[in-house]
């Protein structure tokens, strides 16, 4: 009895179910027969006048990559052969998107998505065919991807689902990277005639829909000024170069920002757990260690399109660097949305509310500090430049130092940071070394935000002496050292910064420099790089007096280069071996002697009254307070000479000098983001979900 019971009760449920599979097999044997047909060269529409209504239709249950594989087994000959098929299926597709039907709106999307992968990826062969021809036709190009272009704008700046507008980016990322090399994809003539900036500057100034398509949009953005940007006039360039919508370059700041706040927090996570219990978790640390030393340079590779978007906003746009610096709190965004005062806590008195609130918010939550994307900026650059041993870190590391170099020869930046009035606290990241532990400033001091910029460079230098020397990263630290200080010189502003850390750090790089002459100058021309260090400490001699920040900060200087003269001295014997006989340095050793000059000056000058002053005083050795007084007593007599040009360098510039870098760098990020955007089935799914929900 239960047992025919229950048997009973299952036959029309599975009768249900056998009903609703055949249904779902013949629609999807329908569409079958339907690419089938298309790829053997028919036309399956003829004499049906619904058949793309239908088709954009039953697309739904179609597999996403059916497509692409298609395209994948003909030979170039068959692509040929089937041009007009592809050309019309890419015309019903774009027609579609005219459609008040979001699930044909979707599904040809789709279409598009997959039809641009499937061609551009055969275009990579031999067969010499052009990618506009074979996708659109050559005729009817121009009217076509300006419809398409049309319904993209229509579908991002108007009042549409987020899915669809995240659909919509998702297809402009596929059309990018559809090609290796960005400038030789010829579709995106067709953007650049037909706008989507203004699109995105709309998504970047919307609060809400920032946070959920600002990537999206920021990526898009910052990929199409990459389009022949060398070679013709790029008209996103232009614009970006002069966008001046507040809301817009806030809120693209407030993208990349909070992006690199997240990989932040997820690094100073990771370094806590394994701080914490590290024995009894030491096996396997050990034996995941080079699955988390993969990850992390796959992290670290994902911020690359982040930082050149950071790059390009920073390098084209003057009225960026306001947003760069835009004070907010982490909690929340850098534009917030006006909002009613929150409601009253249980228990407290209303009437004091207000008075009491600003004190318990400074004394039990410490996050809610006034933070910004430099600040941020400034904390991821502590953490990449760590460990720069595999090309993926130096190159991102390479960047964020392009980055502060911007940065730092802008005057209305450096306004800002050296602003007294504008503290931040900046939680910089430490490398682990011998004579320390791995450490971070959790609790900074508030100071100008050009001391924190000072401790990056100077945490740099004491962290990289090593036989894999990178020479490069020096050179752009020293420079960025030394644009800081031409702008205090400029306009005589003087900080509260232990300038000794920093003169300590650039002699023990000297002494680096020294000990390893043999094995780093086959390499590099350490020359050149120890004229920028002593150049530095020439800054300082010469126009000290006009930005350090008291006279004993003048005197603590000589006394650090009187203390450490037996290193300039061996700098000196060093640079004059290699003026006397014909080598590629001696140039470049020669130019160093005479950088040396008034450090040598110094050095001659006061060594003798510090010795006679000892033996005056019947002394073996002297105190730091008995050498300062020697020195105060004797600045008179000092002669130095008047170097030229110490407080000018050469303007950073794109081209011609970093072009290969910037190249390679687009086609590493074009092929990251075709990797996670070739796959929109699951987002696809959902999408038609919500839109069937709305409906």
């Amino acid at each position: 009895m239960s047992s025919d019971g229950q048997s009973g009760r299952d036959k029309p449920h599975s009768h249900l179910l056998r009903r609703a599979s055949n249904q779902k097999m013949a629609l999807k044997e329908k569409i079958v027969q339907i690419y089938e047909a298309f790829f053997q060269g028919e036309d399956p529409s003829y004499g049906n006048p619904n058949f793309w209504d239908e088709l954009f239709l039953l697309k739904v249950i179609c597999e996403h990559k059916f497509l692409e594989n298609e395209i994948e087994k003909l030979n170039g000959e068959g692509l040929l052969n089937l041009k007009d098929n592809f050309n019309l299926l890419f015309f019903r597709a774009t027609e579609c998107l005219k459609q008040d039907n979001p699930i044909r709106v979707v599904n040809a999307l789709q279409t598009l998505c997959a039809l641009v992968r499937g061609i551009f990826r055969k275009s990579v062969g031999s067969y010499g065919f052009d990618v506009i021809n074979l996708l659109v036709g050559f005729d009817s190009a121009e009217t076509v991807m300006q419809s398409l272009i049309e319904s993209v704008n229509g579908f991002l700046m108007g009042d549409h689902p987020s899915g669809l507008k995240l659909l919509t980016l998702k297809f402009l990322l596929v059309l990018i990277t559809a090609a290796d090399n960005i400038s030789q994809n010829t579709l995106l003539e067709y953007i650049m005639m037909n706008s989507v900036f203004e699109a995105l500057v709309q998504i970047l100034g919307h609060p809400t829909q920032r946070q959920v398509l600002g990537h999206d949009a920021a990526l898009v953005l910052t990929l199409l000024v990459q389009y022949r940007k060398y070679e013709s006039a790029n008209p996103y360039i232009v614009k970006l170069s002069i966008l001046d919508d507040e809301l817009a370059l806030t809120g693209y700041a407030q993208v990349v920002s909070t992006l690199l706040a997240d990989f932040n927090r997820d690094y100073e996570k990771q370094s806590t757990e394994t701080q914490t219990g590290w024995f009894s978790t030491l096996a396997s640390m050990v034996g995941n260690m080079f699955v988390a030393e993969e990850k992390q340079i796959e992290l670290v590779r994902a911020n690359d399109s982040l930082l050149l978007a950071l790059y390009e906003a920073i390098h084209l746009n003057r009225n960026f660097i306001t947003a760069l610096t835009h004070s907010h709190t982490p909690s929340t965004p850098a534009t917030p949305p006006l909002s009613p005062s929150p409601p009253s806590s249980p228990g407290v008195d209303t009437d004091n509310s207000s008075k009491e609130l600003p004190a318990l918010t400074v004394e039990t939550l410490p996050s809610t500090q006034p933070t910004s994307l430099l600040v941020t900026f400034l904390q991821y650059s502590s953490i990449v430049i760590q460990d720069t041993k595999d090309s993926v870190r130096y190159n991102n590391a390479k960047l964020c130092f392009i980055i502060l170099t911007c940065i730092s020869e802008d005057q209305y930046a450096n306004s800002l940071m050296h602003d007294a009035n504008m503290t931040f606290r900046v939680p910089l990241h430490r490398m682990p070394m011998r004579h320390r532990k791995v450490k971070v400033e959790i609790h900074a001091p508030s100071r100008p935000l050009v001391c924190s910029l000072i401790d990056l460079m100077v945490e740099f230098i004491m962290s990289h002496m090593m036989k894999t020397f990178p020479m490069e990263l020096y050179l752009r630290g020293l420079g960025i050292i030394h644009r800081v200080l031409c702008y205090q010189k400029k306009l005589r502003v003087r900080i509260q910064y232990p300038w000794k850390e920093l003169w300590t750090a650039l002699i023990n790089l000297l002494k680096f420099l020294l000990s390893h002459e043999t094995q780093l100058v086959k390499k590099h021309n350490i020359f050149h790089l120890c004229s920028k260090i002593v150049n530095v400490f020439n800054l300082f001699i010469t126009y000290g007096d006009t930005f350090l920040p008291n006279p004993n900060s003048y005197d603590e200087l000589y006394y650090e280069i009187i203390r450490m003269h037996q290193t300039f001295g061996n700098l000196y014997s060093m640079a004059l071996r290699y003026t006397t006989t014909e080598n590629e340095h001696k140039e470049s050793a020669a130019r160093l002697i005479n950088h040396l000059v008034n450090i040598r000056a110094i050095i001659n000058h006061f060594t003798p009254k510090v010795d006679s002053w000892a033996a005056a005083h019947q002394q073996s050795s002297l105190t730091e307070d008995q050498v300062l007084e020697v020195v105060r007593g004797n600045y008179d007599t000092l002669t130095l000479k008047l170097q030229d040009s110490l407080d000018q360098f050469e303007r950073y510039t794109e081209k011609p000098k970093e072009v290969p870098f910037f190249t390679n760098l687009v086609r590493s990020i074009l092929c990251e983001v075709r990797r996670w955007v070739s796959n929109v089935s699951a987002q696809h799914q959902d999408l038609l979900q919500e839109l069937a929900t709305i409906s």
